[in-house]
């Protein structure tokens, strides 16, 4: 497995980068620039070890094979576990909080999923993406049609097996989110990797959350003064004085 070491071979140190931008905005003070070159020096770090852990995950060993015959409902019927990759090798699969037990799905995770289903067309040219959820399949659809998505993939499991397997279940029976990719490789499928961030690994004052993010909502949040905030979280629908 590739070090960061040799990863940074070559690189140009962040802060001669930094220094080298020209771009500057109107009424900006000598201060501000100073500190936004700073601020800039670290950007170009965040961008380096995003592509260090990147990379790291893609030199994973072999993970998994995955054995068990997992059946899901789609929304054009019945599928196993081979046939949610479609004609690709790669499969992303979400575990949606949306199980029979809710009245209604989690805000969070819907929030994430609208903001995949504009980008769903495109992830598709690469890899297979779907969201798979244990509420049946007509109230499954039924969702998807209220929230006007029109590329995710849904699928129901039943039998709750999947999700009992990959984190999408809790122990108790419940829902929790998760996130995970598989590999098809030479007709052998193999779990390749998974969100693991959780409660557990959480730092102090902040949400559990995994790295990357994936909720585009705070990419854009995170640019702001406000930030994300710790008492803030997307809902299913907002009144007038939300």
């Amino acid at each position: 497995m590739a070090t960061l070491t040799t990863m940074d071979a070559g690189l140009v140190p962040a802060a001669e980068l930094a220094a080298r931008e020209t771009m500057r905005f109107p009424g900006e003070s000598k201060e501000y620039r100073r500190a936004r070159t700073a601020l800039l020096a670290e950007e170009i770090e965040l961008r380096r070890h995003i592509e260090r852990v990147a990379e790291l995950r893609r030199q994973l060993p072999p993970g998994g094979e995955v054995t068990r015959d997992y059946r899901f409902e789609g929304e054009d019927g019945p599928a196993s576990f081979a046939d949610l990759f479609g004609d690709k090798q790669t499969l992303v699969a979400y575990s949606y909080m949306f199980g029979p037990q809710r009245e209604t799905p989690c805000p969070m995770c819907t929030s994430l999923l609208s903001a995949w289903d504009g980008e769903a067309e495109d992830v598709g040219q690469r890899v297979s993406l779907v969201v798979i959820a244990r509420s049946p399949i007509e109230r499954l659809k039924a969702f998807k049609a209220k929230r006007g998505w029109r590329h995710l993939r849904l699928y129901s499991d039943v039998s709750g097996d999947y999700s009992r397997d990959y984190h999408g279940m809790t122990n108790d029976g419940g829902d929790d989110a998760a996130f995970a990719v598989f590999t098809r490789r030479d007709g052998c499928i193999r779990h390749f990797w998974s969100g693991e961030m959780g409660f557990e690994s959480a730092d102090p004052g902040q949400d559990p959350r995994g790295a990357p993010d994936l909720m585009p909502i705070w990419t854009i949040l995170d640019s702001t003064p406000e930030g994300r905030a710790a008492d803030w979280y997307p809902k299913l629908e907002y009144g007038r004085d939300d």
